[in-house]
Formats: C-alpha cells, structure tokens, sequence
C-alpha cells in the first residue's frame, strides 16, 4: 500500500465560504459559488509516492509565495491561473484564489542535468524519454541541451511514469505546445537561478486551458518540491549534489532501512528542521528576502 498510509487522507479544514473538492498528497482544493478556486498549499510532504506522517512546519507557505514570486516573474512567458491572494485568514499566506484549467494529462518535466530517473534510464539505454545522449554522461552531469522528458499523471500512491515526446502526442496532441512553453519556462528560470547561485537541474510543469481555451501555467512553479535546485560552487558530477530540495529528506529515507512497502517511518526532529531549513534557503536565495 502507498500514497497517504493506512489512515488516509487527513481531514481538510473547514473554510467558511468554500466547499471542499479532493486533497492531494500537498495541497488541499476548495470552490466556491462563483466557480472559482482555493489552493491550499499544506505541510505534508510526500517522498517515494507516499504522503510522510511528519510535516515539515512552514513548507506550505514557503510553496505557495516561493510560487507566486515565480509566476510573477515569468507572466510575460505564459499566463497563469492566479486570480488574488486575498485568502481567508485560516489559511493566509499559503493559499491563493485561481481560476479552474482543464488540465492536460501530462507531466512536463524540463530536464538540464542528468538525475534521479533520467540518471536511472540512462545507465542502461544511454536515453532519456528517448531522447537518445552521449557515452560518458555522469549522475549530476550537465546535459547537451535542455531537454523536455513529459510523463503521465498519477494518482496519490501511484508513480508518474515517463514518456517519450511521441507517446505524448497520443495522449495530448498540444503536447508540442506544451514542449515549447516547458523549455521556454526551464530556460527563463535556470538563468535566473544561476544568478542566484543555484542550478535547476530540473523541474516540473502542469499546465491547462483556461475558459477562453488559452494554455495556461496552473498547479506550483519551480519550488523545491517540483524542482530540483543544487549549490552552484560545489556542483560536480559524479554523485548527489548539496541541494535546496527535499533530497536530504529522500536520502534519510533511503538510509534509514525503511522497505517502501509499508507506511513511512516518523522523521526525527533533526531532519525535520534540517529539511525545513533547505525550503527557507531556496526561497531567501532566489527572491533575496528572508522568508516570514
């Protein structure tokens, strides 16, 4: 059994006003009578398609403002699905109000760096989603080019699965679209990060077509939870990166003889804050501002 464990889904909180919809394995999603949206950005975390027992205090709102500062900052790339921040008070600061996309069914992944399942894929096809690449690549190794490696949507539990652009096409036909929108995005926003000190190795995109039918850019943007960002003076190829993610979490998760069978285990205090404290460094060192 995976996804949220054998007590299920927590209860979502009752928000006067907005009609509770589905909870996801982070963000919980409420309508109102007009039509409109409530993101709530929690602080579950998932690693492994589970939904971890420990939160991570503070995770949610650093998801939610660490994304509107990137909406902001790529609005003139692709519009998004942001309508206020107004919230209600319970959920201030971690919630925005967003208009409903007919979502797309694919994951668009935009890839720099070769890791995680690309690094997996590649060690015994030299491809990934494939995307055919060259001998002597290493785990953390920058690729040739930016490269768009799409994968289906899964359900909480389930594993996205990785796709190659014609198996795409089947599934969206917008997917060349969504292709160019990706790479454009990935691209803005690596160049930006590297200003800061930061590599995006990769990231994950969700897109949808709003009432009027124009693609536009829903669900996060590049947060540590969709992205992988890594320590620019101390990159080198060849293993794990120092990162601004939830690797550190992964990686005690790893170490820690849990089977990934069964629910996860608690996290100690120790990770818990340490990994806390890796979402609040991402987010000072690409907007400059401590968070609060």
């Amino acid at each position: 059994m995976s996804g949220f464990g054998p007590a299920g889904p927590p209860p979502a909180p009752s928000i006067p006003g907005w009609d509770h919809l589905r909870t996801g394995k982070v963000r919980d999603l409420y309508t109102n009578a007009t039509g409109q949206l409530l993101i709530v950005a929690s602080d579950r975390v998932s690693a492994f398609d589970w939904v971890l027992q420990t939160e991570i205090p503070g995770k949610g709102a650093v998801l939610t403002q660490l994304s509107m500062f990137w909406f902001e900052k790529l609005s003139t790339v692709v519009p998004n699905h942001i309508i206020s921040t107004d919230v209600p008070a319970e959920v201030h600061g971690r919630a925005v109000i967003a208009k409903p996309l007919t979502m797309f069914p694919i994951e668009c992944v935009a890839r720099g760096y070769l890791t995680g399942s690309g690094w997996s894929e590649y060690k015994t096809s030299r491809t990934v989603c494939g995307i055919a690449l060259p001998e002597g690549l290493l785990d953390g190794s920058q690729l040739p080019m930016n490269i768009f490696t799409p994968a289906t949507k899964a359900e909480v539990g389930d594993h996205d699965i990785n796709i190659t652009f014609d198996e795409a096409l089947h599934v969206s036909p917008e997917a060349g679209e969504l292709r160019d929108l990706t790479l454009k995005l990935y691209g803005a926003a690596a160049d930006y990060a590297k200003e800061c000190g930061i590599i995006l190795a990769d990231t994950k995109f969700e897109f949808g077509l709003d009432a009027l039918g124009e693609i536009t850019l829903g669900d996060e943007a590049l947060t540590p939870d969709s992205s992988r960002f890594w320590e620019a003076n101390t990159w080198k190829p060849g293993g794990a990166q120092a990162s601004f993610d939830k690797q550190y979490l992964r990686d005690y998760l790893t170490s820690s003889g849990w089977d990934r069978e069964s629910a996860p285990p608690t996290l100690p205090n120790e990770i818990v804050e340490k990994t806390a404290q890796r979402y609040r460094d991402a987010y000072l060192r690409l907007t400059g501002k401590e968070f609060n």
